[in-house]
């Protein structure tokens, strides 16, 4: 017998899930968040493997470049 037993979901208790999700997003709103849902498990799983090899793309990624002095335009001309 499993440990969870409430995660032993057969075809029938996923179709009907897979149906409730349809009426409450509607069909055009399940493929953009399907597409979300990836994207974002992808970017924890960047930053995770990042952690673990100790590397931090982000603060290395963006070098610092000294500031440029504003530019005025002269209203006299």
């Amino acid at each position: 017998m499993p440990q969870f037993g409430f995660l032993d979901l057969g075809a029938p208790e996923l179709i009907i899930v897979l149906v409730i999700l349809l009426l409450l997003f509607g069909s055009k709103k399940l493929p953009e968040l399907s597409h979300s849902i990836g994207q974002s498990m992808r970017e924890l799983r960047k930053g995770m493997s990042d952690i673990e090899n100790g590397s931090d793309k982000t603060a290395n990624d963006k070098k610092e470049e000294p500031e440029k002095p504003a530019q005025t335009r002269d209203s006299s001309s």
